[in-house]
């Protein structure tokens, strides 16, 4: 088979996993099998008042992770990178969780997961750089010791908190869509993010090949790392304002996407905001039929999934090496 051909076949693909990712969220539940927008009045409203709701915000929580993922391991050079691992996950966690405790309802949610993921992002960064060469192992490392020290004080929060919202707020740090609404405007940062990252997609290669490499080849590279902090924070602290924290899309939807239409951003972006949507999706119409009438937390599934998967996709590259 040609390249073209391939090619063809992989974005035909792509694109219509998430119609039929979406119709498959609207037509499984708790309920049986519904056809969607049946001419029965009861059964249509659980599927348009309900699970279609949830299934759109899935796939924009999916999109934004997995793009945050692809732009978190061009900024480290690191396969390990990922929102959830560097701490911008828990940072913006815990500034949602403290608006809500605390009853700032003046401001958003998005608004406070932002400022969380960026504080933390502004935070491992400054305490990664220290003296000497930069240093993406450091980094990494400060942001695991940073993400500990959001758990920590995700916990304290939630013993020090009412018992009556405990229950609903461990669910949502795990992940969980059930109580989500989302409307059209959540998908203008996310095509604008697409657009802009598109458009920076020769800088995101070479950037890939490190800071040196940027340098001979005259991009500048300190630029357009703030620009990836930036564009990474907001992606991260509105996939956390819609469904909390969710591990693993950010991490293993980009490593598959590059095994499937390489490394090139223009391809990998697009391709991955796509696939961690329809991901998403899947594993949430799981989480919440799997164990019926009772529902899981999709971070929960997630994590069931992506454990094994990147220790398959470890394994492979190790042999690979070899």
């Amino acid at each position: 088979m040609s390249s073209a051909r391939r090619s063809a076949l992989i974005w035909v693909g792509l694109l219509t996993a998430v119609p039929a990712s979406l119709l498959l969220a609207a037509s499984w539940g708790s309920s049986g099998w519904l056809w969607p927008w049946s001419d029965h009045g009861e059964l249509n409203r659980v599927v348009t008042e309900l699970r279609l709701p949830r299934a759109f915000a899935a796939l924009i929580t999916g999109s934004l992770l997995a793009t945050a993922g692809c732009l978190m391991q061009v900024l480290l050079r690191n396969p390990l990178a990922d929102p959830y691992v560097l701490g911008l996950s828990g940072g913006a966690a815990a500034f949602a969780l403290a608006g809500m405790m605390f009853g700032l309802t003046w401001l958003p949610v998005p608004v406070l997961a932002f400022t969380g993921a960026l504080l933390t992002m502004i935070v491992v960064f400054v305490l990664a750089r220290g003296r000497g060469p930069w240093s993406t192992t450091r980094v990494l490392l400060t942001g695991v010791v940073i993400a500990s020290g959001w758990g920590a004080l995700i916990s304290l929060m939630l013993a020090t908190g009412p018992d009556a919202s405990l229950r609903s707020m461990l669910y949502w740090l795990m992940g969980d869509l059930s109580y989500t609404s989302v409307s059209a405007w959540w998908l203008l940062p996310l095509v604008l993010g697409q657009a802009l990252l598109w458009l920076r997609a020769r800088s995101l290669n070479v950037l890939s090949g490190g800071v040196l490499q940027a340098a001979l080849l005259g991009e500048s590279s300190r630029a357009r790392f703030w620009e990836i902090y930036l564009v990474a924070s907001l992606l991260t602290g509105l996939a956390v304002s819609v469904a909390g924290a969710i591990g693993f899309v950010g991490l293993i939807i980009p490593h598959l996407m590059r095994l499937v239409v390489g490394a090139d951003h223009r391809r990998l972006l697009p391709a991955a905001a796509l696939f961690g949507g329809t991901f998403l999706v899947v594993a949430d119409t799981f989480a919440r039929t799997i164990l019926s009438p009772r529902q899981l937390p999709v971070g929960v599934v997630t994590a069931l999934i992506g454990v094994p998967l990147f220790l398959l996709l470890l394994n492979r590259a190790v042999r690979i090496r070899g």
